[in-house]
C-alpha cells in the first residue's frame, strides 16, 4: 500500500513497524546464540562421557571392554547426529534472518536514513570482495569440525568393535 492510499499516519506506522522488525531480527540472533550454547553444552557433556568410556574401551578386559566399545560407538554416532542437526539449525536461523533483513531493507526505503542498507554497502563494496565474513558462515564450521571428529571416533570405535 502506498503513502497516499494509507493516509496521514503512514510515516509514523512504518517507523513503528520498522522498529518492531529490527527488534524481531535481533531476537532471532539471540535465539541462534542460545541454540549454539545448547549444542556446545550438550556435545561437551557427550565428550566427557566419551573420555570416561574411552578409558574402558582402551583396556583389554574382555566383555566390559566390548560393552564400553558399543557405548562409545553409540555415543559418537549420537554426537555426529547432533552436529548435523546443529549445522541445519544454524542454516535455518541464517535463512530466517536473511529474510528479515530483506524486509528491513525494503522498509528502509520509506524512512529518512537506511542504516542497515548503508552498513551492507560499506561491508560489501561494488568490487565484490567483502570486508566482513558473516558470523553464520564462520560458526557453521564449528559443527562441521565436531562432526568430523565424531565421525573419526566412530570409525575408530567400529574398528575396535569388529577387530
Amino acid at each position: 500500500m502506498n503513502r497516499e492510499e494509507y493516509g496521514d499516519k503512514y510515516s509514523d506506522h512504518i517507523m513503528e513497524q520498522y522498529k518492531l522488525y529490527v527488534e524481531m531480527a535481533d531476537r532471532v540472533s539471540q535465539r541462534r546464540d542460545q541454540s549454539n550454547r545448547f549444542y556446545v553444552a550438550l556435545l561437551g557433556a557427550l565428550a566427557a562421557i566419551l573420555v570416561i568410556a574411552a578409558r574402558f574401551v582402551l583396556s583389554d578386559d574382555g566383555e566390559s571392554s566390548m560393552f564400553m566399545t558399543a557405548v562409545f560407538l553409540t555415543s559418537v554416532a549420537f554426537g555426529a547426529f547432533l552436529s548435523i542437526i546443529w549445522c541445519l539449525n544454524i542454516r535455518s536461523y541464517r535463512t530466517l534472518n536473511s529474510a528479515k533483513f530483506a524486509i528491513i531493507h525494503e522498509m528502509e526505503k520509506e524512512i529518512p536514513f537506511a542504516g542497515y542498507a548503508k552498513e551492507w554497502e560499506i561491508l560489501r563494496p561494488p568490487n565484490g570482495s567483502p570486508k566482513y565474513l558473516q558470523l553464520t558462515a564462520v560458526e557453521q564450521f564449528v559443527p562441521i569440525l565436531v562432526f568430523l571428529t565424531f565421525a573419526a571416533l566412530a570409525g575408530y570405535s567400529a574398528f575396535l568393535l569388529f577387530r
